[in-house]
């Protein structure tokens, strides 16, 4: 009996221990586990954060503040890290988040950053030059053509090593997005010389579609220009480029390639311009272009529409 009455007394107050901390009344059962305060302002919360961006375009932002001359890169990383930046007025604690000045706007301690000028320009790309930034094995680049470097600059697209031929230089990440994007639909005109002389029939198997390693691929449109003793030129248009494309669809079909030049992207053609030489872009082939990048957009969705 006295052991029951233990018993019975220790539930009662473990009953009142569990009403005094839920702040149940008694009889009545917690239904869930305690509701957590907010901290007050100041006390311990967490400041906002955005995710890093996948834009390879996109700069570092310790690299930003760097080139904005608040220090060093660890200085800026120090920055980053006891949240005092923030983009589009969230804070910003990752180092790996990538930003676009040219669309965002970078504060340190509630002090915007300026703002780039959006600059464009064209570039025949020689042979032998890279597309890359950065290559750590010393090969001439493209940005290495540029008569001014006081702008970051990135190639819209690439083109292999051994490609020639039109490429767009800007620090517009919007624009440049835009003009790469598949669902965009911009056109890109090539003149390619293969070796030997393909057939009608298998240029018809291009434009039919061609299986690569990871995807099964389609030149909208591809047409002989002209025939030599062993070679033959053609034009082919391609709305995206994957990796090495050109050169892989047609040693596909047995021709090998032996030279590639871009001839346009868009409404901007290369015209003129030599191999190596560069051009800033005048107004009129900037809204030529973003109008080119609207159009698209607008009949796209007209067909999805349809």
């Amino acid at each position: 009996t006295q052991s029951g009455g233990r018993s019975s007394g220790s539930k009662a107050s473990a009953k009142k221990k569990t009403n005094a901390r839920g702040g149940q009344r008694p009889g009545k059962r917690p239904t869930g586990p305690p509701r957590k305060r907010k901290p007050a302002a100041g006390k311990g919360r967490r400041p906002r954060r955005i995710e890093a961006e996948a834009d390879p375009r996109g700069e570092r932002l310790q690299k930003v503040l760097a080139a904005a001359g608040l220090g060093s890169r660890r200085k800026c990383e120090e920055l980053i890290l006891a949240a005092r930046v923030d983009v589009d007025r969230a804070v910003v604690t990752e180092l790996g988040t990538r930003v676009d000045t040219a669309r965002q706007e970078v504060r340190v301690d509630g002090v915007a950053l300026p703002k780039t000028k959006l600059a464009y320009f064209v570039v025949n790309k020689p042979d032998g030059v890279i597309c890359s930034n950065s290559d750590p094995s010393g090969r001439p680049r493209v940005i290495d053509l540029m008569p001014t470097q006081d702008v970051r600059l990135f190639t819209v697209g690439r083109l292999d090593l051994h490609s020639e031929g039109l490429i767009i230089l800007t620090n517009d990440g919007e624009l440049a997005n835009k003009l790469t994007h598949p669902r965009y639909g911009i056109q890109k005109v090539y003149r390619v010389l293969v070796a030997g002389h393909p057939t009608r029939e298998l240029l018809g198997q291009l434009r039919r579609g061609i299986h690569l390693a990871e995807a099964f691929v389609r030149v909208p449109s591809i047409a002989i220009k002209s025939r030599n003793k062993q070679s033959t030129v053609l034009e082919m248009v391609l709305e995206e480029g994957r990796n090495r494309e050109i050169r892989r669809v047609l040693a596909g079909i047995g021709h090998k390639v032996l030279r590639l030049v871009r001839m346009s992207v868009g409404p901007l053609k290369l015209g003129e311009l030599q191999p190596g030489e560069t051009r800033r872009l005048r107004g009129d082939e900037v809204r030529a272009l973003q109008e080119a990048v609207r159009q698209e957009r607008r009949t796209s969705n007209a067909s999805k529409l349809d």
